[in-house]
C-alpha cells in the first residue's frame, strides 16, 4: 500500500469517526437537551453529585467539551456557581476518559444490529424524538465502524522503514510529543477521537509506551483549549469554567510528563499491551485529577475569577438598551409585594426582548442581512443578563419571610423566565444560524412551503404577545384561549410536515434542497409557542381546569 492511499484510508476513516461523534452527541443534545440542563442545574452546591452528573453527560454525549459548553451556559445564566461547573468538568473529563476505554474494547460485532435499529429509528420514527435517538444509535454504530477502518488502515504502517525514525523521536522528545497531541486535538475538536487514534497505533504495536504518554497527556490538554476557544465570546461567567478546567488539566501535565519515564517502566500492571496500558493511565489520570482537585474547586474558581474579570463594556455603546436600568431594585427586598411586582416587569422586559427577536426572522429568511443578525445576538443578551439577574433577585426574597402566595408567584416567575430565555435560545441559536446558513447557500422554500412558515411564524408572534398580556392580566379565558391556540399551531406544524413531504415525494426541486431548513423553522416555531404556553398553566392549575396527564385512565376490570 502506497503512502497516498494508506493515508487516504487513515484520513478517512479519522472524518468518520468525527462525524459519528457529531452525530451521537447532536442527537442526545436534540431528544434531551433541556434535560440535560435540568440534571446539572438541580445539583446546586453538591460537588460530589456535580462532578457525578458531568460524568453521565460525557458517556452520553461521547465528549467532555459538549459538557464544558453546557456548564459554561449555565454559568453564565446563573444557574451554576463557577465551583459547581468546575466539579462538573471534572467529573466530564473522567466520563470521556470512560468512554474511551468502553471504545477500546472490541464491540464490531454491535455495528449491524446498531446501524438497523438506528436506521429504522431514523427513517420510520413518528416523533421528532424517535429522529434523535436514530440518530445517535446510528453514530455509535458508525464510531464503531471507524474504529475497525482505523485498525485495518493502520496494519501496512507495522512494515514502514520511517516509522521506527519517528516513533523513536517521540519517544526521546516527549515535551514536543505532548504539545504536538495538544494542538492536534485542538485542530480535530475531539479528543475521543485523537485518543482512539493513538490507542489504535498502540494496538497494532506501531507505538511504545515511551511514546504514548506524553501524547495522551497532551491530547487532555487539547481538550481543554478547544472549551476555552469555543468560549472566547462568550460572558466572563462562561469563560472562567473552561479556564479553570484548563488550569486543572494543565497541571496534572506538568506533574506527570517530567516522570514519563519512569512511569513507563511501572505501568505494566495496568495492562497486559501497549493499548490497554495507556487507556487505563489515562483512566487513572482523570480519576486522580477529580479526587485531587474536586476539594480545591473553590480555591480554584476564586483564583479563575481574579485572572478573568467580567467585562462591563461587553455591550456596543450604539445598543440603546446599554445604559438601561433594571427594574430589580434592591432596595424593595424587604417588601415582597413590591419586589415581585419588580421581578414582574423585568419579566415583562425579557418577554420584549425576545419579541423583538423573533419577529424579524421571517424577513430575515426571505432577505439576510447581517447587520440585523447581530442585533438579534445582542438582544439574546440583554435576556441572558435580566434571567440571571431575576433568578438571583427572587432568591434574595425567598431569604424572607414570604407567606404562600407569596413563595407561589415567585416559583411561577422563576419558571416563566427561564422558559423565555430558552425560547431566546431557540431563536439566536437555530433560527439565526437557519439564516446563515440561507445566506450562505442561497436555497429557497416553494411558494407553498414559505406561505406555510409565514402563516405558522404568525400565529406564534400572536400567541407571544397573547402570552405577555395574560401575564399582565391573570385572566383565565385568556388562559385557555393560550392553550387552545398551542394545541392549533400543533397542528399546523403537522399539516406543514406532511405537506413538506407530499411535496418531496413528488420530487419538487425547491422542497428537496431547504427540506431541513424547512422541518427545523418548523419544529422551532412549536417549541418556542410551547414554552409560551406555559404562562398559562399556573392559571390554569389554580382553578382546577388543568389536567395531571393527557393519558386516558385504564379501566379496571
Amino acid at each position: 500500500m502506497t503512502v497516498i492511499t494508506l493515508s487516504l484510508h487513515l484520513a478517512g476513516a479519522t472524518v468518520l469517526l468525527l462525524y459519528a461523534v457529531h452525530l451521537v452527541r447532536s442527537g442526545v443534545e436534540n431528544a434531551y437537551g433541556p434535560s440535560l440542563k435540568r440534571v446539572l442545574a438541580k445539583g446546586g452546591e453538591r460537588r460530589v453529585y456535580a462532578a457525578a452528573s458531568g460524568t453521565a453527560l460525557a458517556v452520553l454525549l461521547q465528549s467532555s467539551t459538549a459538557v464544558a459548553m453546557l456548564a459554561s451556559g449555565l454559568a453564565a445564566s446563573g444557574y451554576l456557581t463557577l465551583n459547581t461547573s468546575l466539579a462538573v468538568l471534572l467529573g466530564a473529563d473522567f466520563g470521556s476518559a470512560l468512554v474511551v476505554r468502553v471504545l477500546s474494547f472490541d464491540l464490531g460485532w454491535m455495528s449491524p444490529l446498531l446501524l438497523a435499529a438506528g436506521g429504522l429509528c431514523y427513517l420510520k420514527g413518528r416523533t421528532d424524538k424517535f429522529h434523535e435517538i436514530g440518530r445517535m444509535l446510528l453514530g455509535i454504530a458508525f464510531v464503531l465502524m471507524s474504529l475497525k477502518l482505523i485498525g485495518e488502515a493502520t496494519v501496512p504502517l507495522k512494515r514502514s522503514e520511517v516509522l521506527p525514525a519517528i516513533v523513536g523521536y517521540l519517544a526521546e522528545d516527549q515535551v514536543m510529543s505532548f504539545v504536538a497531541a495538544a494542538l492536534f486535538t485542538w485542530i480535530v475538536h475531539s479528543s475521543v477521537a485523537v485518543l482512539i487514534l493513538i490507542l489504535g497505533f498502540a494496538a497494532q504495536g506501531l507505538l511504545p509506551i515511551e511514546a504514548g504518554l506524553p501524547l495522551i497527556l497532551g491530547a487532555n490538554l487539547g481538550s481543554g483549549m478547544i472549551a476555552i476557544w469555543l468560549t472566547r465570546g462568550f460572558p466572563a461567567e462562561a469563560r472562567r469554567v473552561a479556564a479553570g478546567n484548563f488550569l486543572f488539566r494543565a497541571l496534572g501535565a506538568a506533574i506527570t510528563l517530567p516522570v514519563c519515564g519512569v512511569l513507563a517502566g511501572r505501568i505494566q500492571a495496568l495492562g497486559t499491551t501497549p493499548a490497554e496500558q495507556l487507556v487505563h493511565f489515562h483512566l487513572v489520570f482523570n480519576a486522580c485529577l477529580v479526587l485531587i482537585c474536586l476539594p480545591l474547586s473553590q480555591l480554584a474558581a476564586g483564583a479563575v475569577s481574579s485572572l478573568v474579570k467580567s467585562d462591563p463594556g461587553r455591550f456596543d455603546d450604539n445598543d440603546p438598551l446599554a445604559g438601561r436600568i433594571s427594574a430589580l431594585d434592591e432596595g424593595l427586598l424587604d417588601s415582597p409585594d413590591a419586589a415581585l411586582a419588580a421581578a414582574t416587569r423585568e419579566v415583562l422586559f425579557m418577554g420584549e426582548m425576545v419579541e423583538r427577536m423573533l419577529c424579524p426572522v421571517m424577513e430575515l429568511l426571505e432577505h439576510p442581512n447581517r447587520r440585523k443578525l447581530e442585533e438579534i445576538r445582542r438582544l439574546d443578551e440583554h435576556v441572558n443578563r435580566a434571567h440571571r439577574g431575576i433568578k438571583l433577585y427572587l432568591a434574595a426574597i425567598n431569604r424572607g419571610v414570604l407567606d404562600e402566595p407569596q413563595s407561589r408567584k415567585g416559583v411561577e416567575l422563576i419558571d416563566i423566565a427561564i422558559n423565555l430565555e430558552h425560547a431566546g435560545d431557540i431563536v439566536s441559536k437555530t433560527l439565526v444560524e437557519i439564516v446563515r446558513d440561507k445566506l450562505e447557500n442561497g436555497n429557497s422554500f416553494s411558494n407553498e412551503g414559505w406561505t406555510e412558515l409565514k402563516m405558522l411564524h404568525a400565529s406564534v408572534r400572536d400567541n407571544m404577545r397573547l402570552a405577555f398580556n395574560l401575564l399582565v392580566s391573570g385572566d383565565p379565558a385568556m388562559a385557555r384561549r393560550l392553550v387552545r391556540e398551542k394545541e392549533r399551531v400543533r397542528g399546523l406544524v403537522r399539516e406543514s410536515r406532511e405537506r413538506h413531504l407530499a411535496r418531496l415525494r413528488a420530487g419538487r426541486p425547491e422542497s428537496v434542497e431547504s427540506s431541513n431548513m424547512h422541518l427545523e423553522i418548523a419544529r422551532a416555531l412549536k417549541e418556542v409557542n410551547s414554552l409560551l404556553a406555559t404562562l398559562a398553566y399556573p392559571i390554569l392549575k389554580q382553578r382546577g381546569d388543568l389536567l395531571e396527564s393527557r393519558l386516558r385512565l385504564a379501566k379496571v376490570s
